[in-house]
């Protein structure tokens, strides 16, 4: 039986996919609504599939997904997300994400991500394979923050949403100098010179929603 992984900030969801996936003939063996409590138990449970949710309270799931992609752990991740942006799409699927599938779909959308990703193969939902056309036809200069690594790109959505450096350290198991030196170097890419104006060019840019910064 293929194990899963959920995470999601909303128990409410959490217990609805629950029943909806093992209904699938799929084996939940752990969930969450925190990326660091979830690294550590994919690391020592290595779930098959990790379901993924990307807008996580005070939080972003690109933190896990970028772990995932950095330390190589063999767990496929499908991500199930409200973001309907084409830059949120490519930058999902560029760190390592098989599938992508919006909440407002049909589970059957659900299910076919899934199953794709039981195999190894990549799934984007009908919905979701127009913005990831939209996002790679557009052209990557006028977009600054493509120069920027997903460590660095982490960095600014933390930055964004309020977080200092000696917290951003904690969430991601660094020291607040090697953060604050990760902040200096993508603000001099980005050419900003202060957090205000690295958090519009965030917005800009569709990193963060508006809303949630």
């Amino acid at each position: 039986m293929i194990s899963l992984y959920m995470v999601d900030d909303h128990q409410i969801m959490r217990e609805g996919l629950r029943a909806l996936v093992k209904a699938w003939g799929y084996s939940v063996v752990g969930e969450s609504g925190d990326p660091t409590t979830a690294l550590a138990d994919i690391q020592r449970i290595k779930p098959d599939i990790l379901l993924l949710d990307l807008n996580l309270e005070g939080r972003s799931g690109f933190e896990l997904l970028a772990e995932l992609h950095r330390r190589n752990l063999s767990t496929r991740c499908v991500v199930l997300t409200m973001s309907a942006q084409p830059r949120m799409v490519a930058e999902a699927m560029r760190m390592g994400a098989l599938g992508y599938v919006l909440k407002g779909s049909a589970g059957s959308e659900l299910a076919n991500a899934l199953g794709a990703a039981a195999i190894g193969r990549r799934y984007l939902g009908s919905e979701v394979a127009e913005l990831a056309v939209q996002s790679f036809t557009q052209q990557d200069a006028a977009d600054p923050l493509a120069k920027l690594s997903p460590r660095e790109r982490q960095i600014v959505a933390m930055v964004v949403k309020g977080l200092s450096s000696t917290a951003i350290g904690k969430h991601l198991h660094l020291s607040p100098k090697t953060v604050a030196t990760y902040r200096s170097r993508l603000m001099a890419k980005l050419d900003v010179a202060d957090v205000p104006a690295l958090v519009r060019l965030a917005i800009r840019h569709k990193l963060v929603d508006e809303e949630t910064s």
